[in-house]
């Protein structure tokens, strides 16, 4: 292999595919990058097994090879380097490469491509387009609310169901729930649901975050695998086996108090809160007050050796007066990722699940169980 590119691009290529470099490799060759000349472009791809991510750059190829050298030093390297063009060169027989650039050069030992593990690739199987923004802010606003925990391992994934022109994400850690409706640029004929890793899902949106074009999304006839193609970029991840729980059962249908308040007042309140509440087992309370077709939102905290506090933010409010109590964390998750001026808060008792919804956007839904204090 005899090639020449960019410090930039490769550079910005293997802050790409580094992203899916193992990091506690029990293949120790999944800790390299696999680089291989493509037509007139460089291919690098990284895997950890449970995603791969490959990334294509433009290249001067005057001689064909494909090599796999250590991730972490070769970007380390490329990224001391000056801007300016990169000579690789690969010697067959010691699978050593020496890269030069300016007045600069090194020479780093590599490993036989034949044992790095495939990268997979999907032809065939139910393919989608959508627009990365809608993706990504739909992403944003359920993944968080994934488990952490492995005790579940469906809870660590996203519910992604595919329907007609929809796609709707879900997650839940059993004492939350988040969904988000997306349009699709591409009806899908069969109804098909599968589970996504939200480590994937989080590789995702720092992939997509520069993509304009409709990304195309891929899941294999066995749903196992799931590939989003991007511009120049491709991200396959293994798809969680099991059964999500019914969570459509888990929003309440009715209420019998409903608050809207600005989302920036009520974050602000919140955040304050918290600050009590962490020393305080992170309990904040609300108390729904209604008054003569207005009201408010009074959120406090305390804690016992620490001291208290409380916050009070207008609200319009529809029904009874309501008491309900939400871990701090909880709360400032769902409040941080939602972009419209106002939220309502919708509850029933004090021991019933709580819903918050951004006011004129029916396409998003967030259900928090309640935490038990004494009032």
């Amino acid at each position: 292999m005899k090639v020449s590119c960019s410090q930039e691009d490769l550079s910005k290529g293997l802050a790409v595919v580094g992203r899916a470099v193992a990091t506690r490799a029990v293949l120790p060759i999944t800790n390299n990058v696999l680089i291989a000349t493509e037509g007139s472009r460089l291919r690098l791809s990284a895997t950890n097994l449970e995603i791969a991510i490959s990334c294509w750059i433009p290249a001067t190829i005057e001689k064909e090879g494909t090599v796999t050298i250590p991730a972490r030093l070769l970007t380390d390297f490329v990224n001391s380097l000056p801007s300016g063009r990169i000579d690789m060169a690969l010697s067959p027989r010691s699978k050593s490469v020496e890269l030069r650039c300016a007045r600069h050069e090194a020479h780093i030992s590599g490993l036989d491509p034949a044992d790095f593990p495939a990268i997979p690739k999907i032809t065939d199987g139910m393919n989608v387009k959508v627009k990365p923004g809608d993706l990504r802010l739909a992403i944003n606003q359920v993944v968080f609310a994934a488990a952490a925990e492995e005790s579940r391992p469906v809870l660590t994934g996203v519910h992604a169901e595919f329907e007609g022109e929809q796609l709707t994400l879900a997650a839940a850690d059993g004492f939350r729930l988040a969904v988000r409706k997306v349009s699709l640029a591409k009806v899908v004929d069969t109804k098909i649901a599968i589970i996504i890793p939200a480590r994937s899902l989080n590789e995702l949106t720092r992939l997509i975050s520069e993509q304009e074009e409709p990304l195309e999304l891929t899941v294999n006839s066995q749903k196992s695998q799931v590939m989003f193609r991007l511009r120049n970029v491709e991200m396959v991840s293994q798809l969680i086996q099991g059964t999500f729980p019914n969570y459509s059962q888990l929003i309440p249908k009715s209420y019998s108090t409903r608050a809207v308040v600005k989302l920036s007042e009520f974050l602000r309140a919140t955040k304050s809160a918290s600050i009590f509440a962490r020393d305080g087992s992170g309990i904040v309370r609300l108390q729904v007050m209604p008054r003569d077709g207005k009201g408010k939102i009074a959120i406090s905290a305390r804690a016992e050796e620490i001291g208290d506090n409380l916050g009070e933010v207008d609200a319009t409010v529809e029904g009874e007066e309501a008491k309900i109590a939400f871990n701090s964390k909880y709360l400032m998750d769902v409040l941080g990722v939602l972009s419209k001026d106002e939220v309502a808060l919708e509850t029933t008792t004090s021991s019933s699940p709580g819903v918050i919804r951004p006011m004129g956007d029916e396409s998003y839904i967030h259900v928090v169980m309640p935490m038990f204090v004494q009032w």
